[in-house]
């Protein structure tokens, strides 16, 4: 090490200031001298150009506000894109922020921008980036990806919205509520494809409602100039004419030109840094130099979700203390925050290998809190191991499922019997109150 980077060496540096910057400043408050080095915007992207606008967003749909106040207040709440506060809150916690894309260039030192710095721990926490598809001339044609779609003031009369996951759905809901005449390109045959099949039905219903065009089971082949905007050609044969490309086309964890491969840190492009239950990154068949690597959040391609990032944090605060901590990811929620909004936990029906599951359902439309909120769309589903007797897995779509649904969440993790879920008494009248007779049904089967 050199004697420059000696004179800046830190117990923890912390490359990405998302779920990073919780790492950094828990370190810190325990008395580690941490830096966290951010080549963007200190919070990472859930603050700026993902969760916060969104939602923000979706709720300005929801109270039928104009598109310029939905931007006004989508402005104010990412705080016109400036992380000075959050910049200022990492200092008071005593972390040195770093500015810049950090690269590690031998064992024990990161350097940023030519300057070197020296570590004990390493935590890599860089998030993931948008991938573009391999459609043809798409690199000539006016395009966005969510960083733009969710900064921007324009409204594009015509929009196409490559991908039916959970960001295209609620880009495309968003954009067809302010008035925008919305394309959903996706090839597989629903939304949310790797989902219970019910979601993605109502979920796609509910777009189309909106006014919506939904393509499904088509691939966009090629893309286009033309006089008025863009033309998308499609596997079927058919085009589409627009004014620009939203891609929402999936992510991919950042781990290009970290310099990871000079530490013997096993990563892999597409699938990211490969983790332990304990956010260690697992090395290389040649081994690693000795020093601690960690990583937590998008980059480690385990669940790409803001709460799973800050969870992942949390292990990892907790082993570079010395404090042993598993990560546990049964029961990671997966939730989309379109109107209605989705939400599933646990094992997906469609992806229980192995399992023998039982599962039983009910519309919430039977539902007294429906009939209150004069909405009857939805539904709940759930999933329990039959050889065990405990619920594995979940499904619903419907107002606020995101919130009555977290008691799902943690009987999954805390494997609660049926026999105390059945036990269980729902306010009245609550979408909660669902559960009761799914539940009922359950322990039937059992």
């Amino acid at each position: 090490m050199t004697d420059d980077a000696q004179d800046r060496r830190y117990d923890v540096v912390v490359l990405g200031g998302g779920s990073g910057k919780n790492i950094a400043a828990e370190l810190a408050r325990a008395g580690r001298s941490v830096a966290l080095v951010e080549g963007r915007l200190v919070g990472g992207e859930c603050p700026y150009f993902a969760c916060m606008p969104s939602k923000t967003l979706l709720h300005s749909a929801r109270l039928g506000e104009t598109w310029e106040h939905a931007v006004a207040r989508r402005d104010e709440v990412t705080r016109h894109l400036e992380d000075a506060p959050t910049a200022a809150q990492m200092a008071e916690a005593g972390v040195t922020v770093v500015r810049g894309r950090g690269r590690v260039v031998r064992p024990g030192v990161v350097e940023v921008e030519g300057t070197e710095y020296g570590y004990t721990d390493l935590v890599v926490a860089t998030g993931s980036e948008p991938v573009r598809p391999p459609v043809e001339g798409i690199d000539e044609v006016p395009t966005w990806t969510s960083d733009e779609a969710l900064t921007r003031p324009d409204l594009p009369r015509r929009l196409i919205v490559l991908g039916g996951g959970a960001v295209g759905c609620e880009l495309s809901q968003i954009y067809a509520a302010f008035g925008s005449q919305v394309t959903l390109v996706e090839p597989a045959e629903r939304l949310l494809s790797a989902e219970a099949p019910f979601l993605g039905e109502t979920l796609a219903d509910a777009l189309r409602r909106m006014g919506a065009d939904l393509r499904l089971g088509v691939a966009a082949t090629s893309a286009e100039r033309t006089e008025t905007g863009l033309r998308l050609r499609l596997s079927d044969g058919n085009h589409i004419d627009a004014d620009r490309i939203l891609i929402a086309a999936g992510r991919r964890p950042r781990v290009a030109d970290l310099g990871l491969e000079t530490i013997g840190v096993r990563f892999d492009p597409e699938r990211g840094i490969a983790v332990d239950s304990t956010c260690h990154a697992a090395p290389t068949a040649e081994g690693t130099d000795g020093t601690n690597v960690w990583a937590a959040g998008d980059v480690t391609g385990v669940a790409p979700y803001t709460h799973a990032a800050n969870y992942q944090a949390a292990v990892v605060v907790s082993n570079v203390l010395g404090k042993r901590r598993e990560a546990d990811y049964r029961a990671i929620p997966r939730a989309v925050y379109t109107t209605p909004s989705v939400y599933a936990v646990g094992v997906s029906p469609l992806a229980a290998s192995g399992l023998e599951l039982v599962a039983a359902g009910y519309d919430l439309a039977e539902t007294a809190r429906a009939a209150v909120e004069d909405d009857d769309r939805g539904r709940v589903e759930l999933y329990a191991d039959r050889a065990r007797g405990v619920l594995v897995g979940a499904a619903a779509v419907g107002l606020y499922a995101e919130e009555w649904m977290s008691e799902i969440a943690l009987a999954i993790r805390a494997e609660t019997p049926l026999s105390i879920l059945t036990d269980v008494v729902h306010a009245f009248p609550t979408y909660g109150e669902a559960f009761e007779p799914v539940l009922r049904e359950l322990a039937e089967q059992l």
